[in-house]
């Protein structure tokens, strides 16, 4: 299955859930399975976690998958490398085959007109 999207591109609301619990412990005090958060509406958790802060579980994993300073790349850990590098082949793995046949039919019909032919595929 995959993860549900999110307004970032940097978390999952499934496959980081244990972040963003144990970010909403450090940052706000509020236990998951606590009767507070049971009765937390929906846009309230959404305003909460996009307001999760760098100093949290979730928010130095983002800022590792984020980060496109090559100055800054320079010195990652061997550990930063990894979840940066799985999260960007994450990004690759999921598209899918639809919008892969979309892409790829926009550059048939870029180089057949580039090279004067008509395309095979409707414009």
């Amino acid at each position: 299955m995959k993860g549900k999207k999110s307004p970032d591109p940097y978390y999952d609301l499934f496959e980081d859930f244990d972040l963003i619990i144990s970010s909403f412990r450090a940052q706000y005090g509020v236990k998951i399975h606590s009767a507070e958060f049971k009765e937390m509406r929906w846009k309230e958790f959404r305003a909460l976690l996009s307001g999760i802060g760098p100093d949290t579980p979730l928010g130095r994993i983002v800022a590792i998958r984020a980060e496109d300073d090559a100055e800054i790349l320079k010195h990652f850990t061997p550990e930063q490398r990894r979840i940066r590098d799985e999260w960007r082949l994450r990004g690759v793995r999921n598209v899918s085959e639809e919008s892969l046949a979309g892409i790829l039919a926009e550059l048939e019909r870029a180089f057949t007109d580039m090279a004067g032919g008509e395309s095979k595929l409707k414009k």
